[in-house]
């Protein structure tokens, strides 16, 4: 890749800007390493400069234009075809950026693109061809006074630079065990110790020494002896094609001999998975009705910290999203100039627009599963924006959204998820037909079940809480910036208009369930509820 265009231009570097809050954002120089797999850039500790880097290995996603809650927010000063956003791996806050021009952006977009796509099809052999490239490359950035010795300060430094979270009790007990010299610094082969034991698995060294013997190597037969105790059908042919795919070793490989590094290859490969690759892609029967499987959900998805004063974030259900989830949820509050709000009710969480929930969950709803998404709707609105509610879904999700059962189904069944590909659910309270009246307002009944587990959860949230907002549960409740909800018991015909297989009831005991089953209705319970239920009639 070193030929391409876009690659040479990240090779020189670009200078962009850190998008992160309106504050004016300074430009810093971002350049990708020889190594093919990091980017540096200049960061802060403080009051201190410092070189910060991250490995392309560890970026999830790259979106160009305005497509982060960062950019949406802060971005509006800058072109959208300046901008794009890195999204990375686990809880890593996504990297805003801007260029100077469409150009370079267009080249930093379409570079990193590339180079996932080449990391991702690299194989174990060709990954450990690149380690001694990368790991200098971490080493002379670590290395701040450039006298090719690293005190310990020196190696924390790198060990955040590799991502590596370790105990500095640990990590300076590691330092003193390779410091021969006893001068606290490591060079040449101490610095090489220590990177090796980075890298030790005891447990593997343990079950490889039981198989392979006092010799320390294991033949093919001691190999293939190891795979069928692991309960694989192994062969002596089998057991030799694991040698050749996996020893580091030429010697070793030409006599289908396995040393300890080929034997931590393959069992860190793929191949060595627990889980059956084959299940990493959906192989079950997914023609059946919908209440047959166990359904991927969250729990107060709009969070990305604690649920009494957490940021709440869109990007929480993109993450979601992404992650295969399939259910999420939406705690609907009364907000200002008529637009409902997502946040946990009565804490010091931030508070997110209902629209721009629902666009994000457009966005990405169907990028990582095709199968139904369900909005398990928390609704403490008034009518009238319940009603807006149900505006924002039709219009933004259009022909994604549910709004009638599907043609030609038996109503005594619920549709399979291979039936609902591609449409979003509404779960909520839904009225009786003669109800849905244009102006009606409907109440509902709301017995203590339906809300046990929100309730349960109040009552923690007022444990740790000093201020008690809450002054009933049933009555009328305060909404945000002291608008006047209506109690959440009624229901605008407008919002359960798109409810049509999750309507969300109150659980009418299992003997009257099992006698007259719904299959379109459904109840939630708390745990306590749940176990209550389990013991008398599991």
């Amino acid at each position: 890749l070193t030929e391409d265009e876009d690659i040479q231009r990240m090779l020189r570097g670009s200078l962009l800007r850190k998008i992160k809050s309106r504050r004016g954002p300074r430009e810093r120089l971002f350049r990708l390493q020889e190594d093919g797999a990091t980017i540096c850039f200049e960061g802060r500790f403080g009051r201190a400069r410092s070189q910060q880097s991250f490995s392309v290995m560890n970026i999830e996603g790259v979106r160009e234009g305005h497509q982060s809650e960062g950019l949406r927010k802060y971005g509006a000063d800058f072109p959208e075809r300046h901008c794009f956003t890195l999204v990375f791996k686990g809880k890593r806050k996504n990297l805003d950026l801007a260029a100077r021009g469409e150009e370079d952006a267009r080249h930093w977009v379409q570079g990193l693109t590339k180079l996932m796509g080449r990391l991702q099809a690299m194989s174990q052999p060709e990954k450990l061809d690149q380690y001694p490239f990368w790991i200098h490359g971490v080493l002379q950035r670590a290395d701040r006074n450039k006298d090719n010795k690293m005190s310990f300060r020196e190696v924390k430094s790198m060990l955040r630079m590799i991502n590596i979270d370790m105990d500095d009790v640990y990590a300076y007990k590691l330092f003193k065990e390779c410091d021969r010299s006893g001068d606290e610094r490591l060079e040449g082969r101490e610095l090489e110790e220590f990177c090796r034991r980075l890298l030790r698995r005891p447990e593997l060294e343990e079950l490889f020494g039981r198989y392979s013997g006092e010799d320390r190597v294991l033949s093919a037969e001691e190999l293939r002896d190891f795979l069928r105790d692991q309960g694989e059908d192994a062969s002596l042919r089998q057991a030799c094609a694991v040698i050749r795919t996996y020893e580091l070793n030429e010697k070793a490989r030409q006599q289908d001999l396995m040393m300890l590094d080929g034997f931590m290859m393959y069992l860190l490969s793929a191949a060595g998975d627990i889980l059956n690759q084959e299940h990493t892609k959906v192989h079950q029967d997914m023609s059946q009705p919908l209440c047959h499987y166990f359904i991927s959900s969250s729990h107060n998805t709009y969070l990305t910290r604690n649920q009494i004063g957490g940021t709440s974030s869109t990007e929480a259900y993109v993450r979601a999203l992404m992650a295969g989830c399939r259910c999420v949820e939406l705690d609907c509050w009364e907000g200002s100039d008529g637009e409902p709000i997502v946040y946990h009710g009565h804490t010091l969480t931030s508070k997110i627009l209902f629209r721009d929930v629902i666009e994000s969950i457009r966005d990405y709803a169907f990028k990582q599963s095709p199968y139904p998404v369900i909005l398990s709707l928390e609704n403490h609105c008034g009518l009238e924006q319940q009603a807006t509610m149900a505006r924002h879904m039709k219009a933004i999700l259009g022909d994604m959204l549910l709004t009638q059962p599907l043609e030609g189904q038996d109503p005594h069944d619920l549709p399979s998820p291979e039936q609902l590909k591609g449409k979003v659910l509404v779960k909520g309270k839904k009225l009786p037909e003669l109800w849905h009246e244009p102006c009606g307002v409907t109440s509902l009944p709301d017995p203590e079940e339906e809300e046990e587990e929100e309730e349960e959860e109040e009552e923690k949230l007022q444990e740790r809480s000093s201020r008690q907002v809450r002054d009933s549960p049933r009555a009328m409740v305060l909404g945000d910036h002291g608008i006047l909800a209506k109690d959440a018991s009624q229901v605008a015909p407008e919002l359960s208009a798109v409810v049509v297989y999750c309507q969300a009831v109150p659980f009418p005991g299992l003997p009257h369930a099992l006698r007259h089953p719904r299959p379109c209705e459904m109840s939630s319970f708390s745990e306590r509820k749940a176990r209550k239920l389990i013991k008398q009639a599991g």
